[in-house]
């Protein structure tokens, strides 16, 4: 056997059901976790797991050695199923109003970064914003007020609205006669005046005439913004697209596959589209699973083509997600945006005929769909391309979803891309807006053992980047945050620990169609993170953990 170039030792948790049979070491739990105690690793791959006797003729006179502290344990990296990069990425330099709890609060933050733009008259961006949270839908009056003049476009907390100011809109052409778009909706004043919030599809009434970030500048923000997510642990990334329309895949799409050209990509990125790049894609020659760039990995680079993304619904905070039967009653909030059961924003016959034509040139099609409804036309749209491209088809956030639906996932093979952290904001939520309903959302349980592949996200930037509290709310079902004696939300839902892992690690591979990924086994590539094993016994450590090492294909990228 030639020698490994790096040999492990410690408490390693391969995720390896195959793990299983041999023996661990004192102390150690039980096996979904597949815990070995040593792995060596040549060539960027595992070549020998197990015990250090199992490992022990892989080790030459070159072979280095980590060996892990007793308080550490070793589990492959972490993959996060929905990241929205270029976005995440430029978002960390706009305004931030997230941690804004009142419209007052929010306006104050957008008073001081109106002033810090002096008398520059160019757009100001941010996001963060929450109606809900706020009590009130927030007018371009109100921007008015503390930015008089100045282009404002500020993304909701679940990036899909936009709240904009009247010059935004003035730029744009918007009137009291502009009508609302197919799949969007206009609030309005009592005359019928646009009254500043835009909803899903609407929002591109002004996105489409608002400057972005591209080029050189974007590519700096993508591979700065990839460090901080291996210094979470994060190794790979699903990109869904940008949230504003890059019909010419001129912006995050070609800064990825710049770096990656490169060799600046820190992370594994398969870069998504949205459907008014599907033309271009098919023009071109793109197929799902394609390597963008340069080849870095041994069989292909670590960015690829990765899905086209299409929208059933809108979200939970917007009421805008398409329901089975109507919302609940509101009389603080008035009649949900898109009618009393929420909004389709692709019709189901029009989602089925972009899946398939994707379909027919390679391209996998994902689907966000948040209420039963949308859950149920994306399946409908979905199922007969199974099997037919390089990844796997796939819906994004699966919140509501009808007892017989949930079994279509894992008899046709459909990816489930959940985000658990969103459950730390939508439990009360969900409880107002569905009712008893919500008793059986966000049903993850069910979901993996009806066989469905569960992958985890975290949405960014919607959401944290941070991966460990999903984790934890995996497992709980419960957030620190909530009032003190708040009953988990939905338990029944929760997942093992090792299913989380699963999710976070294996699952993603299986939906990106790498076979040699999420695990630690004989043959996989060695991406891994060093953390304290405390994450195995105690959730509290699980949501707050960092990794001391981060490798990728056996070489140290990230160390604490």
């Amino acid at each position: 056997m030639t020698p490994a170039e790096l040999v492990v030792r410690g408490r390693i948790a391969t995720l390896d059901a195959g793990a299983e049979a041999r023996p661990n070491a004192p102390g150690d739990a039980p096996a979904p976790l597949g815990l070995v105690q040593a792995i060596a690793i040549r060539d960027g791959r595992i070549v020998a797991a197990g015990r250090p006797e199992d490992v022990e003729p892989a080790i030459g006179p070159g072979t280095r050695r980590l060996d892990l502290a007793p308080d550490e344990v070793v589990l492959p990296g972490l993959t996060d199923s929905h990241l929205h990069l270029a976005d995440a990425a430029v978002a960390s330099g706009q305004v931030d109003l997230e941690p804004a709890a009142t419209l007052a609060a929010g306006l104050a933050l957008i008073r001081s970064a109106h002033e810090g733009l002096g008398a520059n008259d160019g757009w100001l961006r941010g996001a963060g914003w929450d109606a809900g949270r706020w009590g009130a839908w927030p007018t371009s009056d109100d921007l008015e007020s503390v930015a008089p003049g100045r282009p404002v476009l500020l993304w909701a907390h679940d990036l899909h609205s936009v709240w904009v100011s009247r010059t935004a809109m003035s730029r744009a052409g918007m009137s009291a006669s502009t009508p609302d778009p197919p799949g969007g909706v206009i609030r309005r004043l009592d005359d019928g005046t646009p009254a500043g919030v835009l909803h899903e599809d609407a929002t591109l009434l002004v996105t489409t005439f608002a400057p972005r970030t591209a080029g050189t500048e974007l590519a700096d923000r993508i591979q700065a913004y990839a460090r901080r997510l291996l210094a979470l642990g994060v190794v790979s990334v699903h990109e869904p697209g940008e949230l504003e329309m890059d019909s010419s895949l001129e912006g995050g799409f070609a800064a990825i596959e710049r770096l990656a050209a490169a060799g600046r990509l820190p992370i594994r990125v398969h870069a998504g589209l949205r459907r008014g790049a599907l033309d271009l894609a098919i023009s071109r020659g793109l197929r799902s699973g394609d390597p963008l760039g340069d080849r870095r990995a041994s069989d292909g680079g670590w960015a690829r083509v990765g899905w086209l993304k299409l929208f059933g619904d809108g979200t939970l905070g917007s009421r805008t997600a398409a329901l089975l039967a109507a919302y609940e009653a509101d009389p603080e909030r008035g009649e949900p945006p898109g009618g009393p059961t929420g909004l389709l924003v692709t019709e189901p016959e029009e989602m089925a005929e972009l899946a398939e034509r994707a379909a027919n040139a390679g391209i996998t099609t994902q689907i966000h769909a948040i209420g039963d409804r949308a859950l149920r036309c994306a399946l409908d749209a979905l199922e007969p391309t199974a099997g037919r491209t390089a990844l796997r088809p796939r819906i994004e956030h699966v919140q509501l979803a009808h007892a017989t639906d949930v079994p279509r996932f894992g008899v046709r093979g459909i990816v489930a891309s959940v985000q658990p952290n969103h459950v730390a904001d939508d439990a009360p939520k969900a409880r107002r807006a569905w009712g008893a309903r919500a008793d059986d959302s966000y049903p993850w349980r069910r979901l993996v053992e009806s066989g469905a592949v569960v992958a985890f996200g975290t949405d960014a930037p919607a959401d944290t980047e941070d991966p460990w509290p999903g984790l934890a709310m995996a497992v709980t079902r419960r957030d620190p945050r909530w009032p003190a004696g708040s009953p988990p939300f939905a338990p029944q839902e929760a997942l093992t620990l090792a299913q989380a892992l699963h999710a976070a690690c294996v699952a993603p591979a299986i939906a990106a169609g790498e076979v040699d990924r999420g695990r630690l086994s004989v043959g996989q590539r060695a991406d891994l993170i060093v953390v304290p094993s405390a994450i195995l016994d105690d959730m509290d450590a699980l949501r707050i953990a960092r990794p001391r090492l981060v490798l990728m294909e056996g070489t140290v990228v990230h160390e604490a």
